[in-house]
């Protein structure tokens, strides 16, 4: 996978390139919006990383010069500004996704991954996720223990699709608000705990030999229960 980064930092710039080079990817790099556009617009790129605040051409015109041009590459915008009204505006522009600073490069990797994912998918040979003695399938939203059926709500089985598609890993509750409930930012309430909650009881009733670990301050990780 090849991404394109625009970052002005050279500090920032030099620490995503190893990072991303060291997770198999191959990465250009731009430090400013003009050699940015130039790169994105000539070349092939899987996914483009961003900074919102760049010299000689902003990230939102590169953003929009881009989009103009009519290519559909995934872009992440990266940004310092953290007001609704500057995410809404960078996804307006064309962005695909927009992560603020600071960040963990673990969320970052997630992010660029799902885009990929999203840009190039093709419809899976199996419609069914396994884990440990439950399977859910997503042609006929059924979820099933041993071959019995667990009933779910709308929302607690999109969750639960969610934390199966990343098992074993670290899912943050920012990604759990933008992914299952669509919000591109923390509306302050407790609506990702209760969800949880529920999904757990139920689980538990239905004698799932899984369990979702709570990373306090963080999210939660799905996984196969260890008994």
């Amino acid at each position: 996978m090849k991404l394109l980064l625009v970052e002005d930092d050279q500090q920032n710039r030099e620490f995503l390139y190893k990072a991303f080079i060291e997770q198999g990817y191959t990465l250009d790099c731009a430090e400013d919006g003009q050699q940015g556009l130039m790169l994105a617009t000539c070349e092939h790129y899987d996914a483009i990383i961003l900074d919102r605040m760049l010299p000689k051409l902003d990230g939102l015109q590169v953003l929009l010069a881009l989009r103009a041009t009519g290519k559909t590459t995934p872009v992440l915008i990266l940004s310092a500004l953290d007001k609704v009204d500057d995410r809404v505006t960078g996804l307006k522009a064309g962005g695909d996704d927009y992560l603020t600073k600071p960040f963990s490069f673990s969320e970052l990797a997630i992010r660029v991954e799902n885009l990929i994912k999203r840009h190039t998918f093709h419809a899976p040979l199996s419609t069914k996720i396994s884990l440990a003695n439950l399977t859910l399938d997503y042609s006929n939203q059924r979820v099933e223990v041993n071959t019995k059926t667990v009933n779910l709500q709308p929302k607690e089985f999109k969750l639960l699709r969610y934390l199966l598609d990343h098992q074993d890993k670290l899912v943050t509750r920012t990604l759990l608000f933008e992914s299952v409930w669509e919000y591109h930012f923390d509306p302050g309430t407790n609506v990702i705990d209760v969800h949880i909650a529920r999904l757990r009881k139920k689980l538990t009733e239905a004698s799932a030999q899984l369990e979702i670990e709570t990373v306090r301050g963080v999210g939660y990780r799905l996984k196969a229960s260890e008994s």
